[in-house]
């Protein structure tokens, strides 16, 4: 496994235009952590009637991940993902005690699972754990712009999804996600990427990774609700998102990030 590159561009501009730079910064941070601005479908609450809104949001607690890629499983069984790709996937971070970090993830065929360090690497490891890597269902959706036939589009519950009747296979929206999660499907030869189990959700049911993690690492809920328990953690902890200075405003956020994840 070859060290992971942390490039990190720390360069300022050094002119005038400093206070301005900071200022977009500043406003670009804020709003990576703020979805309540979002168009929110609005529907009937089972128990009073009343009218409540539903904005999904997915929170992922690396704290809890064990890497058994349960999810993994579960997603290209529920979704028929054709062999040799990915909807969702699992990354491994390992530090060692001279400071390399080593990021790998388990193929992209079943079984899905990571290897074995050999026993004098095994004990250099000072800290090791599992993020687990989806569509980010972002607000500010570069792959939705960049559509030259808006076969990429957001349902009114904040559902980043694909036409597939439309999508003419350019691969536009591809190149253009940040977060590496679309593909060019092979069977269907439209884009294809993970979506939040959509048809499940529409029936009330939680995405096939949730129902088959066994630790709880990873949860679907609505961001509008107070009770639920995303919207308690998105307010009461602290998350983070991917690549926050891309200013896409991801509605996927994770609990226990470093910053060599970020």
């Amino acid at each position: 496994m070859a060290p992971a590159a942390n490039n990190v561009n720390n360069d300022v501009p050094e002119d005038n235009s400093r206070r301005n730079f900071l200022a977009e910064m500043a406003i670009i941070g804020g709003a990576a952590m703020s979805i309540s601005i979002l168009p929110a479908m609005s529907v009937a609450n089972e128990e009073t009637g009343e009218e409540q809104k539903v904005t999904y949001a997915f929170l992922v607690d690396t704290t809890k991940c064990i890497g058994c890629a349960r999810c993994v499983e579960a997603c290209v069984a529920e979704n028929s993902v054709p062999e040799g790709y990915l909807r969702t996937w699992v990354e491994r971070y390992v530090y060692f005690e001279d400071g390399t970090i080593t990021v790998d993830s388990h193929p992209k065929t079943a079984p899905f699972s990571f290897g074995m360090f050999a026993g004098e690497h095994e004990a250099l490891v000072s800290n090791s754990f599992y993020v687990s890597k989806l569509c980010n269902h972002c607000v500010n959706t570069p792959c939705i712009q960049v559509c030259p036939v808006n076969a990429s589009y957001m349902t009114p519950e904040g559902v980043v999804l694909i036409d597939k009747k439309h999508c003419i296979g350019c691969s536009y929206c591809v190149q253009a996600c940040p977060f590496n999660t679309r593909f060019i499907n092979p069977v269907t030869q439209t884009a294809d990427k993970c979506t939040w189990c959509y048809h499940r959700l529409k029936k009330g049911l939680r995405t096939a990774c949730v129902t088959a993690c066994p630790t709880g690492t990873r949860i679907i809920g609505n961001i509008e609700d107070p009770e639920d328990p995303v919207h308690i953690a998105f307010t009461q902890k602290r998350v983070d998102v991917l690549k926050s200075y891309m200013g896409t405003r991801p509605k996927t956020r994770y609990i226990g990030l470093t910053t060599d994840v970020i």
